[in-house]
């Protein structure tokens, strides 16, 4: 598994409402803005880039995604400091398997 559910469910103090409802707002997000993040790169817009990681990033922290926060990160940070595109498009990748991956066993696993 990809995810875990420690931080919300210490959130969620045994509201499994919660739970699912902060699990369906990041199956409604995070996918639109990593497609968002993707045209960014395309269109080599490095503001646009640092943003959408900057919104990735909490919500793949929130579900214990720690190397895919950290990639988040990275593209932020380069991002940011308008590094070379090369670099981002080097690691995007691994953030939109890591994603992918984690939206198909959120759905599975919640029947969402």
């Amino acid at each position: 598994m990809i995810y875990n559910l420690d931080k919300i469910n210490e959130m969620a103090e045994g509201d499994d409402d919660f739970i699912t409802s902060v699990i369906s707002v990041f199956l409604e997000e995070v996918p639109t803005d990593l497609e968002a993040l993707e045209i960014a790169l395309e269109n080599k817009n490095l503001e646009q880039v640092y943003q959408l990681a900057h919104k990735i990033k909490p919500n793949v922290d929130l579900l214990g995604m720690e190397q895919t926060r950290a990639i988040a990160l990275e593209i932020e940070t380069l991002g940011k400091k308008s590094a070379n595109v090369a670099e981002i498009e080097a690691v995007f990748p691994i953030l939109k398997k890591d994603i992918e991956q984690v939206v198909s066993e959120l759905k599975k696993d919640f029947d969402l």
